[in-house]
């Protein structure tokens, strides 16, 4: 037998015997799981999914009576209220399947959905990994759906998508529609052009060139109503503010098109341009859509944050005194309830420990891989994933005010700012345009004077070659294709004017603690009052360590990696801000703050240790520690002396703090013991000569945050609705202040060849177009080919 198993490819532990018989091959399974699974694809006549597969299943799970409970608790009508549609005879909701890895994952699914009665269809889409599902409520419930489909092996919830993405969906449906419609039928348009074309040549018959121009004219008819309606829509709600838009000559453009080939058919005088009516506005409509897209990015962000909150929660509800365990809706939690987040699950609210410890990957808020260590008294935030530990922790504050929906918020909010820049081309678009309806009435004039049969479409080139469309698209294609790369790294970017100020930028000022330094403390020198023997020392060092076990003070971590097993603990006590007392190996020893344990002389003697240890009222070691430098830190420093920026450190910490930190940074200036005015009062002086960043922990530092130019707060431990922080590292890394700053001096560098590509391309192309030298198809095509190259260009900057 193969030693990896058949349904999943993992390796199958030593002593397990377990085998599903597959088109009577007897095939070994790693565990119950598996098995579980492989046996209700046999059962059901699906082995044909093992046959076409291209990648091993995901493992199985058993499924346990509270993956039940969860999924029994989707049928309650008020949470289906959320993700679900419903009509009078059935409903419909969207599924979000894990462990889909190949199309016959979703010939899988959909044979064995098939088999349910009640489901009244289902549609898989291996690459977005999402199902529909449509089913008659009173035959059969969602939570059976859900079940079944965990016996398989793929776990499924419902798809929940933000307002801003459904409307994105709709708009991208709507402009396919049109674009299909349009499309379909300027081919129509073109090819009966060609056979007027050709009658041209050889003499058609007048009825019939009269019946293929009334042919042409309702044909397109659709194209220059239902596909041309957002130009008409555009261009009547900038008019109606009294302002001008691209959407104004491109709609002249196309009703008086349309009218003086309508006007020739009917009157069968003159010349009909129905396939240039049909063409200009299908590839308006494609510049339109791209332009839609690029847009749409930005939405992606917030929705894709939306998808991590859970739907359910694990609560503990008092009854007679004792606790239980309640399945409910995460949207319901409020402030104080308790809940318990176990291995794996995604913590539904942001909250306290109060109990356990575990890893938490906070990668989707911050961008950083490496699970964090959290136990009692830490913070945790709706949507990040919990590791392998129990956890029970105390809610904060409610979803809609978690830490997560801020940052939606927050990222949504950045998108609809417009910086000066943006409504500088936005006005100069304007003008552009008033200029471009200008030249095209002289245009218009001119040639009536010499060449009248011509004017009317030499004028129609003019309004549609020179359609800012480019220059409209040059700043925010940039800016949104740059922000969704910043949240990509974990820096959310929450003022407008960051992106251009940024580049300005050449003081930056650091605060300390939480900054500079992780906040995380280590042990520099241990201290010993009668010997200073290396023995004794590792022994304070594991007593110590014991004693610190039954703390959660950022103090004690650095002893961690000195706990001895071998020591015993009894009686332990905390003694709250003061330190922890109890027996090891049968001795009484205290480990706490200076001022808590010693007095006199030796208070002063130790009075800069962070804590000692006694033994019964006798100094055994004194311990100091300090904050670690960031790794990034240095790196950070020498990059920005390299480029010829001030550096500060502005602290309130003391100065022996300071120097110790100052000793190891390349820093210009080193100021401690500071308070908020004087740290202002710095900033301020500053920024006489220069333009300023102040970087800090968004705790203390909010009054100085709004004295910088551009203030950028570390992590993601505050309040951000209350922050004044313009920018937040969510990823707590330094080194993204040089990522945000190259790309916003990348994003001016775009933006500026945006700009000189547009008016370079206006320049040339009007001239051309005035002199009747370029041809509406030529103008609609070069239009649509310079807003895509800005778009293009804007691309660029999601590329790492």
């Amino acid at each position: 037998m193969s030693s990896s198993c058949y349904h999943c490819g993992e390796p199958v532990p030593k002593g397990v015997e377990l085998s599903v018989c597959i088109e009577q091959i007897r095939q070994v399974m790693c565990c119950i799981g598996c098995q579980a699974v492989a046996q209700t694809i046999v059962d059901n006549n699906l082995t044909e999914y093992y046959r076409f597969r291209t990648e091993p299943a995901n493992k199985g799970a058993a499924l346990v009576p509270e993956q039940l409970q969860r999924h029994q608790l989707l049928d309650d009508e008020n949470l289906q209220h959320d993700f679900i549609y419903q009509d009078e005879n059935s409903k419909e909701a969207i599924l979000t399947v894990d462990g889909i890895s190949c199309a016959a994952c979703a010939w899988l699914i959909e044979m064995q959905l098939d088999k349910l009665p009640g489901l009244m269809s289902v549609n898989v889409n291996a690459t977005t990994q999402r199902a529909r599902v449509q089913w008659a409520d009173d035959e059969i419930k969602l939570s059976e759906i859900l079940s079944t489909l965990d016996k398989i092996g793929y776990q499924a919830l419902p798809f929940k998508a933000s307002t801003v993405e459904e409307k994105n969906k709709s708009q991208s449906k709507a402009f396919i529609k049109r674009l299909g419609i349009s499309g379909i039928l300027m081919m129509q348009v073109m090819m009966i052009a060609i056979g007027l074309y050709f009658g041209a040549f050889s003499d058609m018959s007048a009825h019939n060139l009269v019946y293929l121009r009334w042919a042409s004219f309702l044909l397109t008819i659709p194209v220059v109503t239902y596909g041309a309606f957002p130009f008409y829509l555009g261009a009547f709600n900038t008019l109606k503010l009294k302002r001008l838009s691209m959407d104004v000559p491109v709609s002249i453009a196309i009703i008086l098109s349309f009218i003086a080939s309508g006007w020739a058919t009917i009157s069968q005088q003159g010349e009909v341009y129905f396939e240039s009516v049909s063409m200009f506005t299908f590839l308006l409509l494609v510049g339109k859509f791209l332009e839609f897209r690029a847009r749409a990015r930005a939405a992606e962000v917030s929705a894709n944050l939306l998808k991590l909150m859970p739907m359910t929660a694990t609560k503990l509800e008092l009854d007679d005194n004792n606790s239980k365990e309640v399945l409910v809706s995460a949207k319901s939690l409020q402030a104080l309830d308790k809940v318990i987040i176990k291995p794996g699950e995604v913590v539904p609210a942001d909250g306290i420990i109060i109990s356990g410890q575990s890893q938490l990957n906070e990668a989707m808020l911050s961008g950083e891989q490496l699970p964090l260590d959290k136990g009692v008294g830490d913070t945790v935030f709706a949507g990040t994933i919990n590791g392998d530990g129990n956890l029970t922790v105390e809610v904060k504050q409610d979803v809609n005010h978690s830490f997560l929906s801020q940052l939606i918020r927050l990222s949504e909010s950045s998108q609809a700012h417009k910086p000066k820049l943006a409504r500088l081309s936005d006005q100069i678009a304007q003008y552009f345009v008033a200029v471009i309806l200008l030249t095209a009435i002289g245009t218009a004039y001119y040639w009536h004077q010499h060449m009248p049969h011509e004017a009317f479409w030499i004028t129609l080139s003019v309004l549609v070659a020179t359609c800012p469309c480019a220059l409209s698209l040059a700043t925010p294609t940039a800016l949104t294709c740059a922000t969704t790369r910043l949240n990509r790294e974990g820096i959310m970017v929450k003022s407008g004017h960051v992106m251009e100020t940024i580049p300005k930028i050449d003081c930056y000022a650091f605060d300390k603690t939480g900054t500079l330094t992780t906040g995380e403390f280590e042990i520099t020198r241990v201290t010993l009052p009668d010997t200073d023997k290396k023995q004794d020392k590792a022994q304070a060092l594991k007593i110590a360590a014991a004693l610190e076990a039954y703390s959660q003070h950022p103090l004690a971590k650095p002893f961690v990696q000195y706990r001895d097993f071998s020591y015993q603990i009894s009686d332990a006590k905390v003694h709250p801000g003061a330190g922890i007392s109890g027996m090891v190996n049968g001795n009484s020893y205290r480990v706490g703050k200076v001022s808590w344990l010693l007095s006199g002389e030796q208070l002063v003697q130790y009075q800069n240790a962070q804590c000692v240890l006694i033994c019964d009222d006798k100094l055994v070691a004194a311990f100091y520690l300090e904050d670690k430098i960031r790794e990034d830190a240095e790196r950070l420093l020498s990059t920005l002396n390299e480029t010829k920026n001030k550096t500060m450190m502005l602290s309130g910490d003391s100065a022996s703090g300071c120097d110790s930190v100052s000793r190891q940074l390349q820093l210009d200036q080193v100021s401690s013991s500071l308070s908020a005015e004087d740290k202002m009062a710095i900033i301020k002086a500053e920024q006489q000569s220069h333009t300023v960043a102040m970087v800090g922990d968004g705790v203390n530092d909010t009054p100085v945050f709004g004295a910088a130019h551009v203030s950028i707060a570390m992590g993601s431990g505050t309040d951000v609705a209350k922050s004044g922080a313009d920018v937040i590292l969510l990823s707590n890394r330094l080194s993204s202040v040089s990522t945000l700053k190259s790309l916003a001096i990348k994003t001016r560098k775009i933006i500026f060849q945006n700009y000189a590509w547009a008016f370079g391309y206006n320049a040339i192309v009007l001239p051309l177009a005035v002199a009747g030298l370029i041809t509406p198809y030529m103008a609609v095509i070069g239009m649509s080919a310079s807003s895509i190259l800005v778009i293009t260009n804007s691309l660029r900057l999601l590329k790492s």
